[in-house]
């Protein structure tokens, strides 16, 4: 079955934004400004920390703020930094919003498709952060609007999230609207969860369970073109 959209929800981060890069610099800046050595194994224990509470908070099991106060007091306490976490959370957070670095043909992509479609981002993040990296990479005109987790009040990939932002945008028909991420537990679930097709972005060739298999897979970005503009078949 082909399918003619009108409406993209596209996510933030390593989708549109290298938020690889971002962190990186981030942390290697804010280490600095305390006087502490950013070694490997550290940069290891944090992500480790860091996306086992993100995961549970797309779980549902923890608040957002839970995950911003508590993972750096957490990587400390394992570390032995005798570092206030709360502190060093805050200013990592501003850190984190001067990374305006992009995916490779994000901006060229956001320009194309903004002139057939109607374009929405749709993050989980803090929103001030998330905001202040649209904004300073140029891609947040490009969007109708932007949907952060943090305003929302729900996080991807829930129902509720979803379900506030179908409500947000004009004539939304969920048949006319595919959403495009690189996470199969936020962006390619929340699809499933809520009746749109979906769009993997998978840069780094991954494979997915069955169950979380999307209706498209591309490698580049400049990959979406093609889907769209040829109504390649949806896999149903």
């Amino acid at each position: 079955m082909k399918k003619n959209y009108d409406t993209l929800l596209l996510d933030a981060d390593d989708t549109l934004l290298d938020f690889a890069k971002t962190e990186k610099n981030a942390l290697d800046a804010t280490f600095r400004r305390y006087g502490l050595k950013l070694t490997e194994e550290i940069r290891d224990i944090y992500h480790t920390v860091n996306r086992t509470l993100w995961a549970a908070f797309e779980r549902g099991e923890i608040s957002k703020e839970t995950v911003t106060s508590t993972r750096f007091s957490r990587l400390f306490a394992e570390t032995g930094f005798a570092v206030n976490g709360a502190s060093f959370s805050r200013d990592y957070q501003k850190a984190l919003g001067e990374g305006y670095y992009l995916i490779d043909g994000a901006k060229e992509l956001c320009e194309k498709l903004s002139e057939k479609y109607r374009l929405y981002c749709v993050t989980n993040g803090v929103a001030a952060t998330q905001y202040s990296r649209l904004s300073g990479s140029g891609l947040d005109h490009y969007f109708s609007d932007v949907f952060v987790s943090e305003t929302i009040g729900h996080q991807k990939p829930s129902r509720d999230y979803f379900r506030a932002v179908f409500r947000a945008i004009p004539r939304f028909a969920p048949d006319k609207a595919l959403i495009v991420g690189d996470s199969l537990t936020s962006d390619i679930q929340g699809g499933k969860n809520t009746g749109i097709d979906t769009c993997w972005y998978n840069p780094a060739g991954k494979t997915a369970q069955p169950a979380l298999a999307a209706n498209y897979e591309i490698r580049k970005l400049d990959e979406l073109l093609p889907i769209l503009e040829g109504g390649e078949t949806v896999r149903e």
